[in-house]
């Protein structure tokens, strides 16, 4: 993989044909590798989406699922330099952002919808998921993201 082709983005936003998929032949390395993913998102928040859908094929991996796996760890190598540090920071200040895409998800347009709250320069708490529902517009994607984290806290 060090020499492999890089990509911008760690899913791909064109529909894939699900029918076609073949069983992948080594379903141990599919894990393997898919589990090692798990580990690297602590620290690279941008890849959860991609590798929370990876794992949702752990039990019966096809070869459309391996070429998903391998478009991650294309990601990631020619991203080596992003991800999480915490540093000491000048500033106290706290700071959250949200956003929401509008049945972003392909293969059911379903939104997702996330937010980041920093303190100081610090990111301290980050939440990306796939609503439940399916929304009638953007606005709808966004109150209903923003309303599902908070009956989660409630």
């Amino acid at each position: 993989m060090v020499d492999c082709k890089l990509v911008a983005t760690p899913v791909s936003t064109t529909n894939v044909e699900t029918g076609a998929a073949v069983p992948y032949v080594d379903p141990t390395q599919y894990r393997s590798s898919a589990g090692a993913l798990q580990y690297v998102t602590v620290t690279r928040p941008d890849l959860s989406y991609a590798v929370n859908r990876l794992c949702q094929h752990m039990h019966s991996p096809s070869t459309v699922d391996w070429a998903a796996l391998k478009r991650v760890l294309w990601y990631v190598n020619g991203t080596l330099h992003l991800g999480l540090k915490i540093t000491s920071s000048p500033s106290v200040d706290i700071h959250a952002y949200s956003d929401s895409n509008w049945a972003g998800n392909p293969d059911d347009r379903k939104s997702t919808y996330g937010f980041a709250v920093f303190f100081g320069t610090n990111l301290v708490s980050w939440v990306c998921r796939k609503q439940r529902t399916v929304a009638h517009s953007s606005t709808e994607a966004e109150y209903k993201g923003l309303a599902d984290v908070s009956a989660e806290h409630d």
